[in-house]
């Protein structure tokens, strides 16, 4: 693309450029605006190319004729391009780059020769990888005396040095009182790497990731999908929290809007706040234990529990507005013979059975309960539609291979990246309208030709 409108003169023509002296567009103009955009947003939070992306994704899911009543979400992990490190290579790093940072800048006066090797080509090597599974303690051990003898030592460039900053972070990170932290004891908001300071750490279905975590929602109807909305966050971000940006993003709604997710995005605060705004936040599964639905069949009226789902009224019910729980007493003798033992939480007393249960628990049970139905199992359907983007992410945009670091410029990218899958989306639902319009247009001449001709066969 570079190449054609620089040389090519069709490009010029349809830019209108060919009246200029002068193209002005180079290989340095892209990259030039995006940083401008980059300082934009640090300078006023503002991100210029997520709200470009979001209004043309409303003008394009009008374009493919789909209202916006139904979403689908989903998530997906975003690695950072940084090098994975283990320990010693980390605080081996932060000492290198503030030693030749401080070289450059002619204020490495102060520093031991035992600090200096760390500037040299080579010595890396030897310190952090040619070693035996017995000498990578004491290697870390002597590393971490040289991290903290150096940020002593270089306390006078904390003002405007970046490297003695990170070199601050990764000890408060790494030691405490002068020494190693265990490595459960480790943040996950830690530093992973100096070269991406914003890259965290999250394990996920039993796997490690260090980058970044996504969001993004589809608008879906008859004629296909568009992302709409997308967001791009520190990959301890869970998705109950990108569950309520989407919804107060949203706002109130006119007409009844279906947003279907996966039941991480699912909690008791997303469901009211989506109830609030006219939303029926339709998760298509529950995490954690799933109570019997039996106990979404308790009567309760008042905060009182009227009747058991086999129809009994208790003895008496408490109910604990602290806790936001009910407790009731059934008689012994219809517990022991009903059918609901086995699901039901009763507990027999000596005299009594005992029925002790939360509102988020029969909640939990009324909506275990509609995922049963016909409908949910239809929403469950529609969102595997969703489950298609991460991979079409991964495989043909690559997110996990960006050629930037940092959340502000990864974010950039991956909006980038979702412009681009639009795009693609829109043309192929164009140049399909086209053919059927083409094949409408000509099927009729067509059949009336033949027609004709079985005439003249006939007479």
């Amino acid at each position: 693309m570079h190449e054609s409108v620089l040389l090519d003169i069709r490009y010029q023509y349809a830019l209108r450029l060919t009246s200029m002296t002068e193209i002005p567009f180079s290989d340095r103009t892209l990259s030039r605006f995006r940083e401008r955009l980059y300082w934009h947003e640090m300078e006023t939070g503002e991100d210029l190319i997520k709200e470009e992306i979001e209004r043309l994704s409303g003008e394009f899911a009008k374009l493919m004729g789909i209202k916006g009543t139904l979403k689908r979400v989903d998530s997906l992990m975003v690695s950072s391009s940084c090098k994975k490190m283990g320990r010693l290579e980390l605080i081996y790093t932060c000492i290198s780059n503030l030693v030749r940072a401080l070289i450059k800048s002619g204020e490495s006066g102060q520093l031991p020769e035992r600090l200096m090797k760390y500037a040299e080509e080579g010595d890396k090597n030897s310190v952090c990888y040619r070693l035996e599974k017995d000498e990578v303690a004491p290697r870390l051990e002597e590393v971490t005396a040289d991290a903290l003898l150096l940020y002593d030592l270089a306390a006078y460039a904390q003002g405007g040095c970046d490297e003695y900053q990170l070199l601050e972070r990764l000890l408060r990170d790494q030691t405490k009182n002068g020494r190693l932290k265990p490595n459960k004891e480790i943040s996950p908001k830690s530093l992973q790497n100096p070269s991406d300071e914003d890259a965290t750490f999250r394990r996920k279905a039993g796997k490690g990731y260090q980058g970044y975590v996504a969001n993004v929602v589809e608008d879906c109807g008859e004629n296909g999908g568009i992302i709409t909305q997308y967001d791009f966050q520190a990959n301890l971000y869970s998705d109950v929290e990108f569950g309520a940006d989407v919804i107060k993003s949203l706002g109130p709604q006119e007409e009844r809007t279906v947003m279907i997710t996966d039941g991480a995005f699912a909690s008791d605060d997303n469901f009211k706040l989506a109830e609030e705004n006219n939303i029926e936040l339709a998760a298509t599964a529950l995490t954690g234990q799933k109570p019997p639905e039996i106990i979404a069949d308790f009567e309760i009226c008042d905060n009182v529990i009227t009747a058991c789902p086999a129809g009994h009224a208790p003895i008496d019910c408490s109910w604990k507005p602290e806790k936001e729980e009910y407790r009731a007493h059934f008689d012994k003798s219809s517990c022991e013979g009903c059918p609901h033992k086995e699901d039901c939480p009763v507990k027999f007393q000596k005299k009594s059975a005992v029925v002790q249960i939360s509102q988020s628990t029969i909640e939990r049970a009324e909506y275990g309960k509609k995922l049963t139905t016909q409908q949910y199992k239809a929403y469950a359907r529609t969102r595997n539609g969703v489950e298609g983007n991460p991979s079409v992410l991964r495989r043909r945009y690559g997110v996990d291979y960006m050629p930037v670091r940092g959340l502000v410029r990864s974010k950039m990218w991956f909006g980038f990246k979702i412009g681009a899958m639009n795009a693609k989306k829109v043309i192929a639902y164009l140049f399909i309208c086209l053919c059927v319009s083409f094949i409408n247009t000509l099927l009729p001449l067509f059949t009336s030709k033949m027609y004709c001709q079985l005439d003249s066969v006939m007479q």
